[in-house]
């Protein structure tokens, strides 16, 4: 009798061991907050059975559905077992234009961003100024003698200018502002140098996720620009978008990510104001396609399953395609990586072999509703990626300044 206890009391310390770690873990995979539409109630989606309990300290009944107001949740597993405690913000239900347009993407950086060390021949040994002041590659340089600076051209101007005394560097590094003194030396041409590499600006090809008609601000990507050799988000200063033709694309294969082929037309649709890490944001003109409009879906009402995609491979025109929400996930961690997706559509695979580079920011819906948008292709089965919640990116298109 007394084994049978003792296995009784170990087999019962690892059901709740077992249950305390699916709690903790359940914990730290939900947001603290999530949004709802007015007249509406939480609802989580979870391959686990949560239920949702208002709180003692939450609004009265008739306050739940007024936009604005915020009640607390608390979240429990079967048992009554508790996970956490949320705060629900209850929203009016934006209603916007999905894209799927292809625009080409023009934007200068706010200062230039340090890609790369050169060393310098001088006095018959290799230098390099910059490195020796203390400059790293990924830095922002903002200004030089106290003058700000944009372009490459002005970093080489304030350099060259120097004679060789020291010039006062004012720079960012991840989110610091740091002050070097770099002392530029005189190369066998004789012209004076620091040893550095600078980006000003960058172009390329991107997907329209939605229009807002009510402020005319657009929405686009689903992730920021970067600098392709630093991988830091580019600092934005001016920008815009303008019409791009697609002219053919790269189908992707396992190991090579494909891409769609376009030319800009020249012709500006939008300026570019903000450069996030949910994507880029702006004002500019309605898409001609798809004018009609869809309600943009909170995080908590989208589904594994069907859906379909909005996105162009040839011209200008937009097509549906479908694919398959396999997998979704409300962590707060990788805001850009919301939901695994796959490519389901035959056209779609045979024209592209899946998701290519250009099409981040092409639109997802289900039930009639904008979801969210493409981000990302796995490198290695480009049938399949990654996409954003649209309500991600909606709450970054409100801080755009009119």
């Amino acid at each position: 009798m007394r084994e049978h206890y003792k296995r009784f009391a170990r087999v019962f310390c690892a059901v709740v061991a077992a249950v305390q770690a699916v709690a903790l873990y359940t914990q730290a995979t939900l947001p603290n907050q999530f949004y709802v539409v007015a007249g509406q109630t939480l609802s989580i989606r979870s391959s686990l059975p949560i239920t949702t309990q208002p709180a003692r300290d939450s609004l009265p009944g008739e306050a739940y559905d007024a936009p604005g107001n915020s009640y607390n949740v608390d979240l429990k597993l079967p048992g009554g077992i508790g996970v956490k405690q949320v705060q629900v913000q209850v929203v009016d239900r934006e209603l916007v234009i999905p894209g799927g347009n292809p625009f080409g993407i023009k934007m200068f950086t706010e200062g230039v961003i340090v890609v790369g060390m050169s060393d310098i021949s001088s006095g018959g040994k290799a230098q390099n100024p910059a490195r020796e002041a203390g400059i790293r590659v990924g830095d922002i340089i903002t200004s030089m003698d106290g003058r700000a600076v944009h372009t490459n051209e002005d970093v080489g101007q304030a350099v060259a200018a120097s004679g060789g005394r020291p010039v006062a560097v004012a720079l960012e590094r991840a989110g610091r502002e740091l002050t070097f003194q770099l002392e530029p030396v005189q190369g066998t041409d004789g012209v004076y140098r620091a040893g550095i590499w600078v980006r000003d600006s960058s172009a390329g090809i991107g997907t329209m996720t939605y229009y807002d008609p009510s402020t005319q601000v657009f929405a686009g990507l689903g992730h920021a620009i970067c600098d392709v050799d630093t991988g830091e988000i580019m600092p934005l200063h001016s920008g815009e978008i303008v019409d791009v033709e697609i002219t053919g694309v790269n189908p992707g294969a396992s190991g090579a990510p494909g891409e769609l082929r376009g030319s800009f037309s020249g012709q500006a649709t939008g300026e570019l104001l903000v450069n996030s890490q949910v994507g880029i944001f702006g004002r500019g003109q309605a898409p001609e396609d798809h004018a009609q409009l869809v309600p943009l879906a909170m995080s908590s009402e989208v589904q594994e399953g069907p859906a379909t995609i909005y996105c162009t491979l040839e011209g200008q025109q937009a097509q549906e395609y479908d694919i398959l929400i396999e997998r979704i996930s409300l962590a707060e961690n990788n805001p850009t990586k919301n939901m695994v997706l796959q490519v389901t559509d035959p056209a779609l695979l045979e024209k592209a072999g899946g998701i290519v580079q250009g099409m981040s920011g092409s639109p997802i819906l289900q039930d009639g509703k904008l979801v969210g948008a493409v981000t990302h292709v796995f490198v290695n089965d480009p049938t399949r990626g990654y996409g954003i919640f649209a309500e991600n990116m909606q709450r970054m298109s409100k801080t755009v300044e009119f």
